[in-house]
């Protein structure tokens, strides 16, 4: 019994470092850290409590890998417009056989 209150605790703490990491923990944001713990207490002693666990964990693998994976798309400047950069590179690549790219009209 004791293992799965210690397994309890972890999951409760790994969501709600979680939900305040990513969420934030801002006064009009406070609902959900609320909900969190809300739902813990109302769920502690129930049968489906091992169920909702390992969704809960999975819910904290999901926030984690969502902003983890935001945050990889950034360090590789996925926002920035490449429209210059990839002109550059067809241009090169049209040179390379000894062809030019037609200059398109901007108005």
């Amino acid at each position: 019994m004791s293992g799965e209150v210690v397994l309890a605790a972890r999951v409760y703490r790994d969501i709600l470092k979680a939900v305040v990491k990513h969420v934030g923990k801002e006064e009009h944001k406070a609902h959900f850290t609320d909900f969190v713990k809300q739902e813990f207490r109302k769920n502690a002693n129930s049968d489906s409590s091992r169920e909702k666990l390992n969704l809960a964990r999975n819910y904290t693998y999901l926030l984690n890998s969502i902003h983890s994976h935001k945050d990889l798309l950034f360090s590789y400047n996925i926002a920035v417009d490449r429209t210059e950069e990839m002109k550059k590179v067809l241009g090169k690549s049209a040179a390379s056989v000894g062809l030019r790219l037609p200059n398109v009209y901007q108005p």
